[in-house]
Order: structure tokens, then C-alpha cells, then sequence
């Protein structure tokens, strides 16, 4: 098993007796994580709210219902938790009432989830998201040299545990995840009745990755309205297949603030969506790729080590353009994503005459310390 780095902060906020809440999609390893923290734990209980079973002990139940699932358990485990109907209502009465019971709760989609637990647990839980495997946690576990020389494979498959773990298979393995676990919650519980409607709209955001999105032109090429085409990224953003970088803006009159560019959590799910998983020498979306894949390693990076921080791009009216602008409390940090080294490099002085910002480089022979928890 490769270490992932929430563990700790997770064992820590057990500790602290708060109830601990991760999130992420389907297939990120989040059961293997905590049947992991929950084999050092005395008196725990593993419930799989995929089985039907379980749903039915844990939905529109009363107290003396929850004694009877729980008993003598301390740590309860809720695998999938977004399976349970009023979900909510079951925790809040875990909670209130059973005090020496500490809960475990996943979910594989936040749509609903969020509200019920801010609700059901306000000021008692902890919140977490697993991401698929960051360049963090596998370099910890190959070694520097050994990951880096898989540089390009991990941009190709992807970091999801099962791919990553098995070498030779990733294809077979992306398409199995892909066309089984990733629409499998939002077609579920997002109401969605065009399940081809949705696979159009996927494929024409993989095809856009890099490119400010226009909902008016997405409505047009997938044949829905632009109201739908927003909702139905919404739902995409919440299950975490795709998430939205906005514009970096202070109202500047020659700024473009209302603009968003869309990336997927990973990019092996996202070249299996376009079916495309040719080397890089050979494409014409590296450039975008390799955007798409720092973006997605920053952004575990930031989550996995509780660095709060805000993501954007920046584009002005006249074109200038920075790929990633982070800002953390009054401190603002630029930078452009070249993937060949040689590349021309010029900095957005368009920006810098606006703002008072460090401003990098990062390329694939310096990427390493972007992907690095910093000191500041």
C-alpha cells in the first residue's frame, strides 16, 4: 500500500475525538485508508452503504435501530455514505446521543452530503478530500528517481492506486474506471435522465482543457440549453471529475473576470474520455496536459498538507495570459507551465505592472519543488 499523506492528520483529528468526513471520487483509495486507520483502532465497525443491507439498517432509523447496528463499536465506519437516504439525520443522531462513538464517513460525491453534515455535525467533524495518488505521496514511495523517470507515463495514465499499481494494464484499467465508477453516483443522485447527453458534455470539456469554457458554446455542440450545460458541471465539479480554475481579478477595467477555464482531477481519466493515450512527442495537446497535470498535483499538494490557498488563471483583455495565479492570505505567486525546458520564456509584464507577485517558471526538469509543501 502506498502511504497516503492524510493519514496523519486523520489520526491526529481522531485523537481530538471530531468525527472525520473524507470525500473524493470513487476508486482514490479512501476505503483502503481508513481500514487502515481503523486496524489499530480496538472495537471498530466497517459498514458498506453499497449493500443493500446496510442502507436499509442505517435509513429513517430510530435510536434504538442505531444501538442495535453500532453495539459495542467505538469507531464506526460509514463506507459510501451518500448511499444512505437522510443521511444526515442518521448521523446527527450518532452524535447526540451515542457519545462515545467516534464515526468514520466517506463519500464518493458531495452532492447533498455537504449540507447534511454541516448540519448533522457542525462544529464535531473534520473534513477531508482524497484525491487520486499525488506526485507527493509516490515519489515518497518510488523514490525521487524512480518517479520522475515515470514522468511521463503518470501524465498519460494518470494517478489513480489501481492504475498506478498496475503497470501494463492502465488502458484497460482507465476505460474500467471510466465507463463503471465515474458517472456512477452522478447519474444516481443527479437526476440526470440523458446519460449520452452527459457523456457528450465530458468529452467536449476534455477537448477544451486549457481554453476559457463558454457555456452558450458547450449547449450548442452537446444540443442542450446553457442552464443545463451548468448544472450538469456542477454535478461534475461535485463528484469530482472536473473542477473550475475562475480568473484572477481585482476589477481591473482591462481584466477578464468572469471568465473560467476547466480542468479534470486527472489525466488519465481524461485521455481515456477522448480515447487518446498517444506519447507526448506525438500530440498536440502536451502543452494543455501538462497545464492540466500540474494544476491537479498543485491542488493535492495544497489539500493533502491543509495549505489553504486560492487558484486562478489571468487573462487580460488584450491576451496576455498567466496559466496559474495562487494567492495565500496577502501573498501572490504567478507562474507559466513550459514543458520543454529550452522553451522561449517571457515574463507577463502586464501582470507584474499590476501586481506584486513572485512569478516562475515551471518545466519538466524543475517541477518537483512546485509540488513540494513550502514554508511559507
Amino acid at each position: 500500500m502506498i502511504a497516503r499523506t492524510l493519514e496523519a492528520h486523520i489520526n491526529r483529528t481522531l485523537q481530538g475525538r471530531k468525527a472525520v468526513i473524507v470525500l473524493g471520487a470513487r476508486q482514490t483509495g479512501k476505503t483502503t485508508l481508513l481500514q487502515a486507520i481503523m486496524k489499530k483502532k480496538p472495537q471498530a465497525l466497517h459498514l458498506n452503504c453499497d449493500e443493500p443491507i446496510v442502507r436499509s439498517s442505517l435509513q429513517d432509523v430510530n435510536l434504538a435501530d442505531l444501538r442495535n447496528v453500532i453495539g459495542d463499536a467505538k469507531l464506526v465506519f460509514m463506507d459510501e455514505a451518500q448511499r444512505i437516504r437522510n443521511i444526515g439525520l442518521t448521523l446527527k443522531l450518532i452524535t447526540d446521543n451515542l457519545k462515545d462513538v467516534q464515526l468514520l464517513v466517506t463519500g464518493s460525491s458531495a452532492l447533498d452530503l455537504a449540507d447534511e453534515f454541516k448540519e448533522s455535525l457542525a462544529g464535531r467533524k473534520r473534513d477531508y478530500h482524497l484525491y487520486p495518488l499525488s506526485w507527493q505521496e509516490l515519489a515518497e514511495h518510488e523514490g525521487y528517481l524512480q518517479a520522475k523517470a515515470q514522468l511521463e507515463t503518470r501524465i498519460l495514465y494518470g494517478m489513480y492506486p489501481e492504475v498506478v499499481t498496475s503497470p501494463g494494464e492502465e488502458q484497460e484499467q482507465l476505460y474500467e474506471l471510466a465507463d463503471s465508477y465515474l458517472y456512477k453516483d452522478l447519474l444516481s443522485l443527479g437526476g440526470i435522465r440523458k446519460p449520452d447527453v452527459l457523456s457528450k458534455l465530458v468529452q467536449a470539456l476534455a477537448l477544451q482543457i486549457g481554453s476559457e469554457v463558454s457555456y452558450n458554446e458547450l449547449a450548442q455542440m452537446v444540443g442542450i440549453d446553457k442552464n443545463t450545460v451548468s448544472n450538469y458541471i456542477d454535478l461534475l465539479e461535485k463528484t469530482f471529475v472536473v473542477f473550475r480554475l475562475p480568473a484572477y481579478s481585482t476589477n481591473a477595467r482591462n481584466e477578464l473576470n468572469r471568465s473560467k477555464k476547466i480542468f479534470f482531477y486527472d489525466t488519465g481519466i481524461r485521455n481515456a474520455v477522448i480515447g487518446s493515450f498517444a506519447p507526448l512527442a506525438l500530440r498536440t495537446d502536451t502543452g494543455v496536459l501538462w497545464e492540466n497535470f500540474l494544476l491537479s498535483e498543485r491542488m493535492k499538494m495544497l489539500g493533502n498538507n491543509r495549505i489553504r490557498a486560492d487558484m486562478h488563471f489571468w487573462r487580460s483583455v488584450n491576451q496576455t495570459e498567466v496559466d496559474y495565479v495562487e494567492k495565500r492570505g496577502r501573498q501572490l505567486s504567478a507562474f507559466e507551465f513550459k514543458w520543454n525546458p529550452k522553451a522561449k520564456k517571457k515574463k507577463a509584464r502586464a501582470f507584474l505592472n499590476n501586481y506584486d507577485a513572485e512569478f516562475s517558471f515551471i518545466d519538466r526538469e524543475n517541477f518537483t519543488s512546485f509540488l513540494k509543501p513550502d514554508k511559507r
